[in-house]
């Protein structure tokens, strides 16, 4: 048996992944565990689940390895600032000594750490570390259900690479272009994320729920900044960003081109300006990465597509690369982010450097992503009588029809099932549940529920037999990275008056048959469930379309915004309780929010930091 630990850390979204003899057992990150989202630290919660859930101790993994390399890092740091002087002097002074105490002397830095785990573990020779791109690729190509593809990475930036195309056959992955810092696809959508008033490496997929909300008017101003060639390849204009040298994602010429400063979320509402702006940036990113797909597709004629990296997170993106039907099939690593790194650097030393066969399973090797902690009955039992929680134990079956009938009757619930997802997504282990035929559902859950801005949309869990009833879309999408529109003979026109409304104000407009889960474009991001990967939530969505003739539910993450999402039943409660959830699921237990102690109830929606 050998096992290999993979670690991300020290960026954003620090995680943990397991592999043994290939397989992947677990995988988690760091912020469910610490409740800081996004957290960059050192994942030593993370790494002592997956050792846990493995059965191992630290001294009896055979190799350790790490996401990215430091010292590339560290060059391209130096070189950026020798490149760009005098100016960012002052990011230089506050990024150096970070670097010469932490970053650079990684090895030693994670022996220390590792040894936190295990006084036994000693051997530094164990410790490898993999290129950050590489451990992108990797986590897309070897979990994929292809025996060859062609896989393009984008992201922010890893040591010096931004956007990467390789080609996976067996297992083999060979990088064959790049894309380098400081031209970035990613970071350019996160100068508009930090623009708009949004959180950089939080707030993007906010700036995607955004766009269909304006019109992108600013195209045009947009391509002063990117000069985008046909084949996708793309470079920025340096004189109107701060990401390279400064402590800000844009500067001076870049608000003096669009007319306004970066907006404040502090003191200024959204207005129709940022939503054109957000439109405007999503259609550009669109366009790149259609023309990349297209290029590729024409030039290594592979009929597969494997994506990874943040931009792959771009579901509307990638819904739209795959109705141009540019490749048969695409396949896309739920944890796409850094996360997903630590997995795809173990992977990568698996296949790549010790040439171990490829057992390639026909959906994928990612188990649902089902890959996180889970709690049986008596530990679920335990917590909840030591917290005070007034809870019923129910037979499966009852649970089932008792939950599809709450969710019936309007009811938000709690679900909290078996292992947690790994990854940004819920997908039914870790989620809040709630009717999409209601036209209140929407604004309740975002304001009652998750304490967040209205304008955000929610996914739709569809059953896998029922997607192309009520959906655009006729391949699966396990993992809530595809965007498509509701079918036509669903939707509900809007009238000449209606579209004349100011964007968010369409908000409450209902648009379809489903209009929970219907974005105010006609679009959604969609998730589909089958009996395989998620039995428990197949069969709930399953009674509630008997029930109601519609086999689908909404599904968002079990949290409130800018808090990670739900890890253990104590979490699960505290949120229940913080907020106006009605009903919460945990493992078999049912509780009513009427029939708790009221003293339990707390103030949840100042608990953590805004995202």
């Amino acid at each position: 048996m050998k096992s290999i630990l993979g670690i991300s850390a020290f960026y954003h979204d620090s995680a943990a992944s397991i592999l043994i003899d290939g397989k992947i057992v677990a995988a988690a990150q760091e912020e469910r565990f610490t409740r800081i989202k996004h957290d960059a630290s050192y994942p030593y919660n993370a790494v002592e689940f997956v050792l846990k859930y493995a059965n191992l101790k630290l001294s009896e993994v055979d190799q350790i390895i790490f996401f990215e390399k430091p010292f590339l890092k560290f060059e391209r740091l130096l070189e950026t600032y020798v490149a760009f002087a005098p100016r960012g002097f002052k990011s230089f002074c506050k990024a150096m000594p970070i670097w010469l105490k932490e970053k650079l002397f990684q090895k030693k830095f994670l022996i220390n750490k590792l040894n936190t785990h295990d006084e036994n573990f000693n051997n530094e020779e164990k410790i490898f570390f993999s290129d950050h791109h590489l451990s992108h690729a990797a986590s897309a190509f070897f979990p994929s259900p292809f025996e060859e593809a062609i896989v393009l990475t984008a992201d922010g930036v890893g040591e010096w690479a931004t956007t990467t195309v390789a080609v996976g056959s067996k297992n083999k992955i060979e990088i064959k272009k790049e894309i380098h810092f400081p031209h970035s696809l990613g970071l350019l959508y996160s100068a508009f994320t930090y623009y708009t008033g949004f959180k950089v490496n939080s707030g993007e997929y906010k700036l995607m729920g955004l766009a269909p909300y304006g019109k992108p008017l600013f195209t045009d101003k947009i391509y002063k900044l990117i000069d985008i060639k046909e084949d996708g390849t793309f470079r920025l204009d340096q004189s109107y960003f701060d990401y390279a040298t400064g402590l800000t994602m844009t500067n001076e010429k870049f608000d003096k081109l669009f007319g306004q400063k970066p907006r404040n979320p502090k003191t200024e509402n959204l207005t129709q300006f940022h939503m054109d702006v957000a439109a405007s940036i999503q259609k550009i990113t669109e366009e790149i990465m259609i023309k990349l797909a297209k290029s590729i597709k024409k030039e290594y004629g592979l009929k597969n597509l494997c994506l990874a990296g943040g931009v792959a997170l771009n579901c509307v993106a990638n819904g739209k690369i795959l109705k141009e039907k540019i490749f048969e099939n695409i396949w896309i690593q739920p944890a796409a982010g850094d996360a997903g790194g630590s997995l795809g650097a173990a992977l990568a030393l698996w296949y790549i450097e010790q040439n171990n066969p490829r057992v390639i399973n026909k959906n994928d090797s990612m188990e649902g992503s089902y890959l996180g902690p889970e709690y049986n009955q008596k530990e679920i039992e335990k917590t909840l009588e030591n917290i005070g929680a007034n809870f019923n134990v129910l037979e499966e079956n009852d649970l089932i029809n008792k939950t599809a009938e709450d969710i019936s009757n309007g009811n938000a619930v709690g679900w909290f099932q078996g292992r947690m997802e790994f990854g940004p997504r819920a997908l039914g282990a870790r989620s809040i549940l709630g009717d999409p035929r209601s036209p209140d559902m929407q604004k309740n859950l975002n304001l009652k529920v998750k304490y967040r801005e209205s304008f955000r949309p929610f996914a739709p869990s569809v059953l896998k037999e029922n997607l192309s009833d009520w959906f655009d879309l006729h391949t699966d999408s396990p993992y809530m990275l595809m965007v498509a529109n509701v079918n036509k003979d669903k939707c509900i026109a809007m009238s000449n008056e209606e579209e004349k409304l100011f964007g968010i104000d369409k908000i409450n407009l209902k648009r379809s048959e489903i209009p929970a889960v219907t974005h105010i474009d006609y679009s959604a991001r969609i998730q589909t469930v089958s009996k395989e990967t998620n039995p428990k939530y197949f069969k709930l969505i399953s009674k509630f379309k008997e029930t109601t003739g519609c086999p689908i539910l909404v599904n968002t993450s079990f949290n409130v915004r800018g808090e990670p999402i739900v890890n253990s039943p104590k979490d699960a409660f505290r949120c229940f309780m913080g907020t106006q959830l009605d009903i919460l699921i945990i493992g078999n237990c049912y509780l009513n929010k009427k029939k708790q102690n009221q003293k339990l109830i707390k103030e949840y929606s100042n608990e953590f930091e805004l995202d």
